[in-house]
Order: structure tokens, then C-alpha cells, then sequence
């Protein structure tokens, strides 16, 4: 079942338990899909869905924690609410640890010996954990790795 079939039948859900946050995350992927399907060739691949769920993730993140440094938990609260609703469209995450060890695999497979080379390792982490992994959590871990 492709990630569309999935939100209507959430949203389906979500209209019948009267569920106003995951009515209003699964709004907002469904748009954010039919506007990606009209902007492009119309059909997305199941990579490119994963990008567009994580990118509104990411937004949400960003905005409740912009909330939060701003003390309006008021407004922070529904924002990571949303997000526990998308990420469940996304494929399951992996550890830290998970993580580190294909970094220290990249690193030592490419012979990265500092930061200079943090794009190149950064760009195959990236393409081999995609969706598996938060950018900003590999970049976090890449450059612990190539600083030591």
C-alpha cells in the first residue's frame, strides 16, 4: 500500500475518533504529497515520499523548538504532537550506535582522515541511511568522528 492509500485510511481514522492533531498531521502530508505529485511527473518514488515525510518533520522540530527557546510551550506542544503523528509514515529509525558504526565503516572504507573530507563522508552516510536517520544526528556523529 503506497504512503497516499496509508493517510486516507488514517485520516479515516482519525475523522470517525474525532482526532483533530493526527486529522490535522495527516492534512498536511496529503497536501504536501498532491503538491509534490503536481509539481512533478506526477508519480513519487517511495524515496522521494520518504524525503517529503521527513522534511515535515524537520519543520515541525524546528518550529517547536523556536517556540520553545521563545517560552511559548503553548505553541511548541501541538508542533511535537504532529511530529509523533508523521514519523509513523517514516521507515524505523536507527540508534546512535547504529549510526556510528556505518559512519566508522564509510570513514575507514573511504580513508576520510579529517574535516576536509566531511562532504564526501557525509554524502554516503546520508544516501546509504536514507530515512533511517536524522541529517542533522549524522552530521552530528560524522564530525565527532573525523575531529578526533
Amino acid at each position: 500500500m503506497g504512503l497516499q492509500q496509508k493517510v486516507m485510511e488514517q485520516m479515516k481514522t482519525a475523522m470517525k475518533a474525532k482526532d483533530t492533531v493526527a486529522l490535522e498531521s495527516l492534512r498536511a502530508i496529503k497536501s504536501a504529497l498532491l503538491l509534490a505529485q503536481t509539481s512533478g511527473d506526477g508519480d513519487l518514488s517511495e524515496d522521494d515520499e520518504v524525503k517529503l515525510v521527513q522534511k515535515l518533520v524537520k519543520q515541525r522540530k524546528d518550529s517547536a523548538a523556536i517556540f520553545t527557546e521563545q517560552g511559548r510551550n503553548d505553541l511548541a506542544e501541538p508542533e511535537l504532537a504532529q511530529v509523533a503523528v508523521i514519523e509513523q509514515f517514516l521507515p524505523e529509525q536507527l540508534t546512535e550506535e547504529e549510526i556510528e558504526k556505518v559512519v566508522v565503516q564509510t570513514i575507514d572504507a573511504t580513508g576520510a582522515s579529517g574535516m576536509k573530507d566531511m562532504g564526501r563522508v557525509m554524502g554516503m552516510v546520508s544516501k546509504e541511511l536514507a530515512g533511517q536517520a536524522d541529517g542533522k544526528t549524522i552530521s552530528t556523529i560524522v564530525k565527532n568522528k573525523l575531529s578526533s
